[in-house]
C-alpha cells in the first residue's frame, strides 16, 4: 500500500505546479522587451543565453495555452502564450511556416529549420491557442503547420539531412511517436476522416513497427524503412524514456478510440521498457541503451534526465487508472521516490534536469536549449489529474 493516499498525491503535484513551476516560468522566462521567452535560465531563474529555441517557444505558448483551456481561465496564462504565440507568428518562420529552429532574442533566424520538432510544437501551441482564443489565424497556422509535419513523415529533415540517401535508410521512432500525441492535442480543428486516417498511421508505426515481439517486447528507435531490424549503432540505439511517453499517448488513444486492448499492449510495453531501462545499481533509468548490450556510441548514455522520469510517473499512473494492473501503482511509486528525492531542487522553484548515473546533479540549470516548460509542468498536471479522479473513486 501507498505511504501516500492518492488525495495527499494529488495534492502534492497540484501544489508544486502551481506554487512553485508556473511561477517560475511566468516570472523569469517572459521576454517583456522583443516578445517570446528565454529558455536559459540558471538555477534560481537568472537568463544565461537569450537565444530562443523556436520547438521551446512552441512548447511554452502550448503549456500556458493548455492550462488555461483545462485547468482555469486565467488572464495571464493566456497573456503569456498570446505574447509567444505574436512573436513565432512575427519571426518563428520564413514566411511559409518553414519553422527555424533558433532565433536570436529579437527574432532574427539563427539556424535552420531542419528540425521537425520545430513544426510539431508550433502545431501544437497554435492549435490549442486557437481553441482558447477562437482566433482564425492562429488556426491557420496550426492547420497548414500540420500538413507539412505529414508531408515531411518520410525525409523530416529534407536538404538539411546530412545522411547519405540510399546506403542504409532508417526511419525513426520520435516522429510517429509525436504524431500520436499530436493528433489529439488538435483534434477539435481536423476534419474527422482526417483524423481517423492519421491516428491509424501512428499507431501502426508505433505499436507494430517499432514495437517488437521478438525481442521480448521492447521498443526500437531506429528501424529500416521496410520495418526490419538493423545490426548497427544506429539500428541498435534504445531510448526507454521515449518508448514510456509513446505508451501514454497510446493509452490516450485507446481511451479516445474505446479500444481497451491497446491500453492494455500500451501498459504492458511500458512496464516492459521500465523494467528494461531501470538502474539496478543505483536507480533510475538510463538515458540510452544498446538493444543487444554493446558500448553506446552516446557518451551520456547513463545520465538521469528528468524528461525520462516524469513521463514514465505519467504512464505508471494512467496505467493504473485504466487497467488496475498493480505492477503501474509499484513502478510510479519507485520512480516517485526517485524524482521527488533527486529531481526537484529544496531551495529554489522549479525541478533539475540532468544527473549523472549516481544521481548526483550534474547541470545545476534549470532550462537551457533542450530543457524548456514543458515536461516538469505537463507531468505534474497529468500526475495530478490521473490522481485526483483516483481519489475520487
Amino acid at each position: 500500500m501507498m505511504n501516500k493516499t492518492f488525495q495527499q498525491l494529488s495534492s502534492q503535484y497540484r501544489d508544486e505546479l502551481m506554487n512553485s513551476v508556473l511561477p517560475f516560468w511566468l516570472n523569469n522566462s517572459q521576454d517583456k522587451e522583443n516578445g517570446g521567452y528565454f529558455t536559459c535560465l540558471t538555477r534560481d531563474g537568472k537568463v544565461f543565453d537569450t537565444d530562443k529555441f523556436v520547438w521551446m517557444q512552441g512548447r511554452e505558448v502550448w503549456l500556458f495555452s493548455m492550462l488555461y483551456n483545462k485547468v482555469e481561465k486565467r488572464q495571464e496564462w493566456l497573456d503569456c502564450a498570446i505574447q509567444g504565440a505574436e512573436f513565432l507568428r512575427k519571426y518563428g518562420h520564413d514566411g511559409e511556416l518553414n519553422w527555424y529552429f533558433s532565433l536570436t532574442s529579437d527574432g532574427k533566424p539563427l539556424v535552420e529549420p531542419y528540425n521537425i520538432f520545430s513544426y510539431t510544437f508550433a502545431t501544437m501551441a497554435f492549435g490549442q491557442l486557437a481553441i482558447a482564443t477562437g482566433n482564425k489565424e492562429y488556426e491557420r497556422i496550426a492547420l497548414e503547420t500540420y500538413k507539412k509535419v505529414l508531408s515531411k513523415q518520410d525525409n523530416p529533415k529534407g536538404k538539411w539531412n546530412k545522411v547519405v540517401g540510399g546506403t542504409r535508410p532508417l526511419k525513426n521512432f520520435a516522429l510517429p511517436m509525436i504524431l500520436c500525441n499530436l493528433a489529439l492535442e488538435i483534434e477539435p480543428l481536423l476534419d474527422a476522416d482526417f483524423m481517423a486516417q492519421s491516428i491509424d498511421r501512428c499507431i501502426h508505426e508505433v505499436m507494430d513497427v517499432f514495437l517488437r515481439p521478438e525481442l521480448g517486447g521492447i521498443v526500437v528507435e531506429n528501424v529500416g524503412l521496410d520495418g526490419e531490424l538493423v545490426d548497427c549503432m544506429d539500428g541498435r540505439h534504445m531510448n526507454p524514456g521515449h518508448a514510456i511517453e509513446a505508451m501514454w499517448f497510446i493509452m490516450d488513444l485507446g481511451v479516445r478510440l474505446n479500444r481497451p486492448e491497446l491500453v492494455q499492449r500500451a501498459k504492458d510495453t511500458a512496464i516492459k521498457m521500465a523494467e528494461y531501462g531501470w538502474d539496478e545499481k543505483y536507480g533510475g533509468i538510463f538515458y540510452f541503451m544498446d538493444r543487444l548490450g554493446y558500448p553506446t556510441q552516446e557518451l551520456e548514455w547513463d545520465q538521469k534526465l528528468w524528461w525520462v522520469h516524469i513521463e514514465t510517473l505519467i504512464a505508471m499512473i494512467k496505467g493504473y487508472e485504466l487497467t488496475g494492473d498493480e505492477r503501474c501503482l509499484e513502478w510510479f511509486n519507485r520512480v516517485h521516490d526517485y524524482v521527488w528525492t533527486h529531481f526537484k531542487d529544496a531551495e529554489h522553484p522549479e525541478w533539475f534536469g540532468y544527473l549523472n548515473r549516481q544521481g548526483e546533479v550534474l547541470l545545476s540549470l534549470k532550462g537551457g536549449k533542450w530543457k524548456g516548460c514543458f515536461h516538469v509542468p505537463r507531468g505534474l498536471y497529468q500526475c495530478w489529474q490521473v490522481l485526483d479522479r483516483l481519489a475520487k473513486k
